[in-house]
């Protein structure tokens, strides 16, 4: 998969300039389905969260679901209840375009916080929008650079599955940069497919999907307000789905929201690294996740891969506080293939050409295993975060003034 995506049968999306931003980039973007599909979300945990959130959630699970409108530069977020009645305008307009209940559309906004939105460049523009809607690439690539905000490209991709009786496609665009966090990260995403699906099994594979992806991602560990990832399935390539197919389905989903969350990681806002991070040998995947988001978000490990400092004593300190009772005689760490720490024991190892190979490398590689004792078994979790840098201070410094 890469940038070059293409729309699912039945889908039509637009990106339009409606005057938001004061840099005059896109800053609107429409995602419609020409016939009634099901619908599902996931959504923040943020208890501060935008007036789109508390829309779209009331909104899902549906199966008559027909668009997503979402604006950038604008979150609408600490808005109180004027927040909410222009995030319900928003879906009112789009709906009357698409002559449809407005509950049948649902509503994403990012950007600055606690700043009411402009009505009337959107509800003049969403029209003007809706005019350019179509359902070539370059439509679903100005869909995605309309929702980006800090981001330096968009974020899209799809994946074409062969099932019984033909193929179906599964494609999404994403965006985000930086304030992200598990549970999600600051991002917006559609997923959309024309793949049959009920909107309980939209909900079951959204979910699966989310939580080893935008679940597993942080670059700064803050949780946004707007977070939300909306899959839209319309059956319009009209195929009948056997329960091998609901999976290979399920499998494209993950695969599709693993290729947005970890672009985000890759744009993260002044980042020079991509790091995974690999924890194995816990005796719950919940055990394996605290240990690997304390390790992603940790400031002292992130600072060191930005200076090519394979201080392992900070990652093995991060994973001590996650709140796992695990028996550090039986850990293991590895830094891009070098192990530097076995069963609790310090191994010798080559410092000055592991920090070179830091320094030089844009991928990093964290594996920590944990080999037996207490907590340990066979669950395992990757996660995916960047390095922390100057230049993302100053970016996130500068970001309202």
């Amino acid at each position: 998969m890469s940038q070059q995506a293409s729309l699912p049968r039945g889908f039509q999306t637009a990106g339009f300039t409606c005057g938001i931003k004061a840099s005059g980039k896109p800053d609107l973007s429409l995602f419609v389905s020409t016939v009634p599909a099901s619908a599902a979300g996931v959504f923040t945990t943020n208890k501060v969260c935008g007036a789109p959130v508390i829309v779209s959630r009331s909104r899902v699970p549906s199966s008559t679901s027909r668009a997503v409108v979402i604006n950038s530069g604008n979150s609408n977020a600490a808005t109180g209840a004027p927040g909410i009645a222009n995030a319900e305008a928003m879906t009112a307009t789009l709906a009357n375009c698409l002559s449809c209940p407005p509950a049948d559309v649902l509503v994403c906004s990012t950007g600055v916080i606690g700043v009411p939105l402009p009505m009337p460049l959107l509800q003049s523009g969403i029209p003007q929008a809706f005019a350019l809607l179509g359902d070539s690439d370059q439509h679903l690539l100005d869909a995605a650079t309309g929702i980006m905000t800090t981001d330096t490209f968009p974020k899209l991709t799809s994946c074409d599955v062969a099932v019984r009786g033909g193929t179906v496609r599964v494609s999404g665009v994403c965006k985000g940069a930086a304030m992200i966090a598990p549970n999600m990260a600051t991002m917006l995403g559609v997923i959309m497919t024309d793949a049959p699906l009920a909107p309980e099994q939209c909900a079951a594979m959204l979910k699966a999907g989310v939580d080893r992806t935008f679940n597993c991602i942080s670059v700064d560990g803050h949780m946004s307000t707007s977070d939300t990832v909306l899959l839209l399935a319309n059956g319009a390539s009209a195929v009948t789905l056997s329960d091998d197919d609901l999976q290979q389905v399920a499998e494209a989903v993950r695969v599709v929201c693993q290729h947005l969350a970890t672009s985000i990681i890759r744009d993260a806002e002044g980042a020079d690294h991509f790091i995974t991070v690999d924890v194995t040998g816990l005796a719950t995947r919940d055990f394996a996740w605290r240990m690997a988001k304390e390790i992603a978000e940790s400031a002292l490990v992130k600072t060191a891969i930005t200076g090519g400092d394979p201080n392992w004593g900070r990652i093995v300190s991060a994973a001590g506080y996650a709140g796992v009772d695990f028996d550090t005689a039986y850990v293991s760490l590895k830094i891009n293939g070098t192990e530097v720490y076995r069963a609790g024991t310090p191994v010798p190892f080559d410092a000055a050409s592991l920090s070179t190979a830091l320094k030089t490398n844009r991928d990093v590689h964290l594996e920590l295993a944990v080999g037996g004792g207490p907590c340990s078994g066979r669950e395992a979790v990757r996660f995916w975060t960047s390095d922390l840098t100057a230049e993302y201070v100053r970016l996130n410094s500068e970001y309202t003034t």
